[in-house]
This record gives structure tokens, C-alpha cells and sequence, in this order.
């Protein structure tokens, strides 16, 4: 219960976050092109500083250990949620990858950092680096329509998985215990960004959709359910069956239980798809989680036992 409580606290200090992203948007004061910018900011920089700065932990076998079954879990975490997705949503390719991935870099890192402090965000790097580029195989094949294959390029030019190179790195090494105070004073200056600026951008989708059409369409609540509560559902209940340390099944949990991952509205932009019904995905399936994530965790504990 108590981490609930916790969640439920972040979740409504980021819809805060949100609501001033969307008033500076309506205001005039935040145009697209700027929130693109601070989206650019996040992902190429801000967001790898906080994968960096979870592996500059002092290296042990039982970390590394408890490294790879993060990375397991996420795996599993992500075969569940694409393949009910395309048993449940057939005919949509934004319904699809809408229900199939979540925000676990912009709302995952805060959410886990708060509930399990900021040591447990160690344990997201696997789900990052595959959500990051099973999202870039999707976007190409399922909204754009194109054949997608993994390359050597992809590896070498997403940040994602660069940061969790150079940190891995850092991690085995021992060198990130032992960064100069400035740089690891300024890393995290740069990673405290993460929360607020990524709800500011969220609070930009949010002023672009019509609130009249917002709420009254239903297949946007079908898709909220299915990310919000069928998928974290069915993983929490696999979870179950694994032996595996409570922090990291939570971690992994809560990262993969978040809305809708924005990058969807990224996609259907760059592929001639729906991008204003793609922004109203996002949008109502963050407001919704501010009240479903809380209530989920709370189920989550109860089946896990904790």
C-alpha cells in the first residue's frame, strides 16, 4: 500500500508537470517545434545520463547477476505485450503499437526512481534499450509499412543503447564510483530534468488534441484498459512464477505498466500516419494512469506478496 501511496504522490506531481505544458502550449508560450527541441534534449541527452548514472554503482557478481535477469524480465515483458496486441488490436497499427509499448524512459524512470529509489533505475536498462528498438522495428513495419531489419547502425545511433554500453562500461570497470565530484554533481543535475521535462512535453500533446473528442471516444478508453490493466495484468502474473528479487520484478513492472510510450505520435508523424488521434492516445491514456497506476500497484504487491 504503501508504494502506491508513493506512486500515486508522482503520478499527480507529474500531471502538475503536465498541466504546465499544457498551459504554456495554449499561451502561446511553448510552440511544437519547441517541445520537439526539449523532446530531442530528452532523448539525447537527459534520458542517457540517467541510464549512465545507474550503472555507476560499485561492480559485484550479484549485481551483474541481478543485471541480466532485469534484462530477462524485460524481454518477457515486452513478448507479452506485443504479441496480445496483435491479438487484440488486428486492423489499427497505431491501436497496436499504442497497446504494445509503454512510456518507460519519460514516466518509467521518475515512477521507479520514486517508489524504489534511484539505485532500482539499474534495473530499466534492459527494458529501454529493447523497447527502443523493437518501437523503431514496429514504426517502420507496422505504421510505415516498410520491411525493417536490425543493423549494426541502429546500435551504434541509438542513445539508449549507447548509454548503456558506456555505462556497462563504467559499471564493470569501477570507474563510476570513482568520477570527479563535478562530473557526477553535474550528471545529476542533468538527471533530476528527467521527470518535469518529460511531462512538459506530454502536457504539449495534450493541448494539441480536442478535448470535446478526448473523452468521447471510446476506442481510446479500449486501449487505455488494455495498456493500463490487461498487460501489466497478465506480466505481473507471469512475474509471479519467476524467483526473482522483488526490486527487480518491480522495476521492470512499473516501467512496463505506464501509458501509452509517446513515440507512437513520433512515428504516425514521420509515416503519414494519424497523428492527431496518435497524440490523443497518449494523452488520454497518461490522464487515465494517474488513477490506474496507483490502483494497479496495489493488485501487483497483493499477487506478489510484497
Amino acid at each position: 500500500m504503501e508504494m502506491a501511496w508513493i506512486i500515486l504522490k508522482q503520478t499527480l506531481t507529474m500531471a502538475t508537470y503536465m498541466a504546465v505544458g499544457w498551459c504554456l502550449f495554449k499561451c502561446g508560450k511553448m510552440t511544437l517545434e519547441g517541445s520537439k527541441t526539449l523532446a530531442t534534449l530528452l532523448m539525447w541527452l537527459i534520458i542517457p545520463v540517467v541510464v549512465i548514472r545507474a550503472f555507476c554503482v560499485e561492480f559485484s557478481v550479484h549485481r551483474l547477476w541481478m543485471l541480466l535477469q532485469s534484462f530477462a524480465l524485460s524481454a518477457v515483458a515486452l513478448l507479452i505485450s506485443t504479441n496480445l496486441s496483435k491479438l487484440i488490436f488486428r486492423q489499427n497499427a497505431i491501436d497496436r503499437f499504442s497497446a504494445a509499448f509503454s512510456n518507460a524512459g519519460f514516466i518509467g524512470i521518475p515512477l521507479v526512481s520514486a517508489a524504489l529509489g534511484e539505485e532500482a533505475v539499474f534495473y530499466l536498462c534492459g527494458m529501454l534499450v529493447f523497447v527502443n528498438v523493437m518501437q523503431w522495428q514496429w514504426g517502420e513495419r507496422v505504421i510505415g509499412g516498410r520491411k525493417s531489419r536490425l543493423s549494426l547502425k541502429l546500435f551504434k545511433t541509438n542513445p539508449f543503447i549507447l548509454a548503456t554500453l558506456i555505462g556497462f562500461v563504467l559499471f564493470v570497470t569501477g570507474l563510476g564510483t570513482r568520477l570527479p565530484e563535478v562530473l557526477s554533481g553535474a550528471m545529476k543535475g542533468i538527471a533530476d530534468l528527467n521527470g518535469p521535462l518529460a511531462m512538459l512535453i506530454l502536457g504539449v500533446y495534450l493541448a494539441q488534441t480536442k478535448m470535446s473528442t478526448l473523452f468521447t471516444t471510446p476506442r481510446l478508453y479500449l486501449i487505455s484498459a488494455v495498456r493500463l490493466w490487461l498487460m501489466p495484468l497478465v506480466t505481473v502474473l507471469v512475474f509471479s512464477l519467476f524467483p526473482i528479487d522483488n526490486t527487480i520484478r518491480m522495476a521492470v513492472l512499473i516501467s512496463s505498466s505506464t501509458a501509452v510510450g509517446s513515440n507512437v505520435a513520433v512515428y504516425a508523424q514521420m509515416h503519414g500516419g494519424d497523428y492527431p488521434y496518435a497524440c490523443k492516445v497518449v494523452a488520454l491514456s497518461t490522464l487515465v494512469s494517474i488513477i490506474m497506476m496507483p490502483l494497479f500497484i496495489v493488485v501487483a504487491t497483493a499477487i506478489l506478496g510484497i
